[in-house]
């Protein structure tokens, strides 16, 4: 059975992703393109929802984005490392699927999973075509990697115009409803980052790429190498 993706997404935690970039997933699953997301943990120190939820609330996202596939590395939430043990991991999930393009988080965000994130895909991303490292699996060379914001967001040196397909990535986002519901809504619910008009944050950012780009909505997206061109 072929497993093979056109892209494979990394994240540290469930709905990492679908924040930075739910309505570019979709635009691509709807042109036909293999996708996957792979989240690194399952987000067990959340302060609200459990595992149980966490991964419910993935699937339902999932069935809205149209994915080929989701994985979950089973790393510890706040204790992923640039250790051999995790990385390994990640660059296994890369020859399995062997993707054309990996995409994970900024390497600049306030969280540390995140960061961390960013870094061990890239080691693993370099780890991966090495022919004599882990050499009882075959080696595999992704063609391009892009990074993804979450929290914070620097000038994109790539848009992608999300406005034909915004409502699917609120459905995506609005899945995850443990992280996002409000104080009072449920019992048990505190009060974190992502119950105090998160959502709404990351759709005026996504108004504001847009408004650079002459669209109504836009994800962004930043590359370590040169763009090639033939002509301007």
């Amino acid at each position: 059975m072929n497993q093979s993706l056109d892209i494979l997404i990394f994240g540290a935690h469930p709905d990492d992703a679908e924040i930075g970039m739910g309505g570019t997933i979709y635009k691509h699953t709807l042109a036909g393109y293999r996708i996957g997301i792979c989240d690194l943990t399952y987000a067990e120190m959340s302060s609200n929802g459990d595992v149980n939820t966490r991964q419910q609330e993935a699937n339902a996202a999932n069935e809205v984005l149209n994915l080929t596939v989701r994985s979950n590395l089973g790393l510890p939430d706040r204790g992923l490392q640039l250790v051999s043990e995790q990385i390994d991991k990640i660059t296994l999930e890369i020859r399995k699927y062997q993707p054309k393009i990996v995409f994970s988080p900024f390497w600049i965000d306030r969280h540390p999973d995140h960061v961390m994130c960013s870094k061990m895909v890239d080691e693993a991303i370099f780890n991966a075509k090495l022919r004599n490292y882990l050499p009882e699996y075959s080696p595999w060379k992704v063609e391009k990697n892009y990074y993804y914001f979450i929290n914070d967001i620097q000038d994109a040196d790539m848009m992608v115009d999300i406005s034909s397909v915004y409502e699917q990535k609120k459905s995506a986002l609005q899945a995850y409803r443990s992280q996002f519901q409000q104080v009072g809504s449920a019992p048990g619910i505190v009060n974190t980052p992502l119950n105090q008009g998160y959502l709404q944050n990351v759709e005026a950012r996504d108004r504001l790429l847009g408004q650079k780009s002459n669209s109504a909505y836009a994800e962004g997206f930043i590359s370590k190498a040169p763009y090639l061109v033939e002509l301007f």
